[in-house]
């Protein structure tokens, strides 16, 4: 009985160490491919820092009086002055439609369809 025990506490110990193992170059390849993503996000922070900097540079005003100057024969671009902005309540949206239920009560009414 004694070997038999034996066998089983070293077949026991034997998968014990397959599987950490196993779960130690697993955690490594997530702890690469983590150290892969953070690089990716720093390559992304710094390409979006890159970019407001580009878009910042493109839309300094007097950059953009000099493009309306010289464009303004084909745009006719103007300043906007306070009396060209509008309330939203002044604008006339279209009525939305009819909820279904005064649809179906006018069709499910016989007297409402012989008139």
């Amino acid at each position: 009985m004694r070997p038999l025990t034996y066998l089983a506490c070293a077949l026991l110990v034997m998968g014990l160490a397959f599987w950490a193992y196993r779960e130690n170059y697993r955690t490594q390849a997530a702890l690469g491919e983590m150290s892969q993503v953070q690089r990716e996000i720093a390559q992304l922070r710094e390409d979006l820092g890159v970019l407001r900097a580009e878009w910042a540079y493109l839309n300094r005003p007097d950059r953009l009086r000099e493009l309306v100057d010289l464009n303004f024969d084909r745009l006719q671009l103007i300043p906007r002055e306070a009396g060209q902005v509008m309330d939203l309540g002044h604008i006339d949206y279209p009525r939305p439609p009819a909820p279904p239920e005064a649809q179906a009560e006018s069709s499910d009414n016989p007297a409402a369809l012989q008139e």
